[in-house]
């Protein structure tokens, strides 16, 4: 059976396949197959965007990514932690452009205590009113050993401080020799995957993603999707996909021109891999409007989100809800806003 078609008709692919997909398969074809598949597993002509602001409450961050240009050290004059006021005015202003939840992230920073955590959380969801979705995987891990607990019992304390989701960040390239190069001090591979189980194992799902455009191999790019899928198959978690590219923010970090044709074969790829994975997002803000207009007949079925504050990536994308429904208006489907969490 031509693998195409067997993802087509609903079979899982296996790792060698999607590398042959990958290495070999012409893009056209498969980004038919995905388009096939996307409406397969979301009937109807309907593409989810989200409003929410990205709150960064710190860029005091020890974790140092070569990629990164946002962090400071602590003694930096341009080092900062957001105030809940900083952060209540934030919020005040994205409620005022139509948006209801929080993305909150921000470095990995020892000398913050676990109550402005939950402090921030509290006012954000019981004064405020919205819903947050917070910390990446390396975050909760250091903030569990910073305070002497265990992960499980920070997943307890922050949901019930009003925490909702969790994001898929700092994933980029899930092979241990891409992770040595991005940065030593981040978890490997498969520490990051176990954390974000244990989230979605205490109710709080959220997405998933891949970061390429550097010196990764195909193969590298398949053992990613297939630790993601295995993630999914134990916990159920992740309730979108996303693609990103890397952004040239310093020298210390090779990264390569990724061309039009090459990010729609990935991200219809991962259509076609995720046979347990229902949302498949386009990334609007670092790849711009064209193609991402492409990638809505190419297995996508989401834009992600309006970026009402963006920090660390330049943004290519988005900025108001009205700018959103006429995108996907305009690109042939009719536009909803969901939830972080796709309900």
């Amino acid at each position: 059976m031509n693998v195409l078609q067997k993802a087509v008709e609903g079979n899982r692919l296996t790792p060698t396949e999607a590398l042959d997909i990958l290495k070999n398969a012409p893009w056209t074809q498969v980004a038919e197959a995905a388009n096939t598949v996307r409406h397969r597993i979301n009937p109807g002509n309907k593409v989810g965007y989200t409003a929410f602001r990205i709150v960064n409450y710190t860029n005091v961050c020890e974790i140092t990514c070569s990629f990164c240009s946002f962090c400071r050290p602590a003694h930096s004059s341009e080092a900062y932690v957001l105030s809940l006021d900083e952060i209540r005015q934030k919020t005040i202003e994205a409620k005022a452009k139509g948006a209801d939840q929080i993305f909150l992230q921000g470095g990995v920073n020892k000398d913050i205590p676990l109550s402005y955590y939950t402090d921030v959380l509290n006012m954000l969801t019981q004064e405020m009113g919205v819903k947050v979705r917070g910390f990446s995987p390396v975050e909760l891990v250091r903030i569990a050993e910073f305070n002497g607990i265990t992960l499980d019992e920070l997943l307890d304390i922050f949901k019930a401080a009003g925490l909702s989701s969790v994001p898929g960040a700092g994933a980029e390239i899930l092979s241990d020799r891409m992770r040595q190069m991005l940065s030593p001090k981040k978890l490997p591979a498969q520490q990051w995957c176990d954390t974000l189980a244990a989230c979605h194992k205490k109710g709080l799902p959220g997405s998933a993603n891949i970061v390429f455009g550097s010196i990764e191999t195909p193969e590298e790019i398949i053992e990613h999707l297939d630790y993601v899928r295995k993630t999914q198959d134990i916990a159920h978690g992740f309730k979108s996909f996303v693609v990103w590219t890397f952004q040239p923010q310093t020298d210390k970090f090779p990264i390569r021109h990724v061309r039009g044709d090459e990010y729609l074969k990935l991200l219809a790829l991962t259509r076609l891999y995720f046979d347990n994975i229902p949302h498949i997002e386009v990334s609007l803000l670092g790849m711009g409007l064209s193609l991402g207009e492409l990638g809505l007949h190419s297995g996508a079925d989401d834009i992600n989100s309006i970026v009402i504050e963006e920090n660390v990536l330049q943004n290519h994308g988005l900025t108001t809800i009205e700018q959103a429904e006429e995108f996907i208006k305009n690109a042939g489907f009719t536009p909803y806003h969901r939830s972080l969490n796709f309900d």
